[in-house]
């Protein structure tokens, strides 16, 4: 059973992302996080190091102030679906009581089937970069969808992302919408959540997980 939780603020919204496993931490359990790996993951819930604070960075502060609009955006696009959200949410579910999801918003699809929407913000660096997305999702937002899925136990998310690269007038930018149906992603489903189970139990033992090298 999933329940939400509101919080007053957003520092007490931060606080308590810390202490389960999150959309953001499910990619790192498999091996699939390109900026993380599973045992700094695990160091960081046992509080032997701190992430480095993000939060002020001009990449973050874009995709914060972005998503309103984002959101409002496909509100207007998509008119058949129903969009709400809810500031500072965190979901529990006690079939997964180490996970907690936090939601961008939430999807009711002309059939009354409830979704996640999810949103990103992305800049491309490197031409090369673009090949990620060519006619997929990125494996480590994969992973944060499949984990709110779980969480929610709901049956489909939608994906919206918006791709960016260069400056100025110049930047080319892309917006993309990728439909994930759960009945499509249950198998990866339970492998993700057995993987963070074990994740959690390493955590709680305080065992360092063996390292999961990212595949070639």
């Amino acid at each position: 059973m999933t329940r939400q939780i509101i919080f007053d603020s957003r520092e007490d919204w931060l606080n308590a992302r810390r202490s389960s496993i999150g959309g953001s931490d499910a990619a790192a359990c498999v091996g699939m996080n390109p900026y993380k790996d599973n045992v700094t993951l695990w160091e960081e819930k046992m509080r032997m190091v701190i992430p480095e604070d993000i939060s002020g960075k001009d990449y973050v502060l874009y995709g914060t102030r972005a998503e309103h609009y984002l959101r409002e955006l496909f509100a207007l696009d998509f008119p058949e679906y129903q969009v709400s959200y809810t500031e500072n949410n965190l979901y529990v579910n006690s079939a997964y009581p180490w996970a907690h999801a936090s939601l961008d918003g939430e999807l009711i699809d002309p059939a009354g089937r409830k979704g996640v929407l999810e949103i990103k913000t992305t800049e491309i660096m490197q031409s090369s970069q673009w090949t990620k997305w060519s006619g997929r999702v990125p494996d480590n937002y994969y992973c944060q969808i499949i984990h709110y899925l779980a969480v929610m136990e709901y049956d489909f998310a939608i994906l919206k992302s918006q791709i960016k690269s260069g400056s100025g007038l110049d930047a080319r930018i892309e917006t993309r919408h990728y439909l994930i149906e759960r009945s499509d992603a249950e198998e990866d489903i339970q492998t993700l959540m057995a993987a963070e189970e074990k994740m959690h139990d390493c955590i709680t033992t305080g065992r360092r997980p063996d390292l999961i090298l990212p595949a070639i």
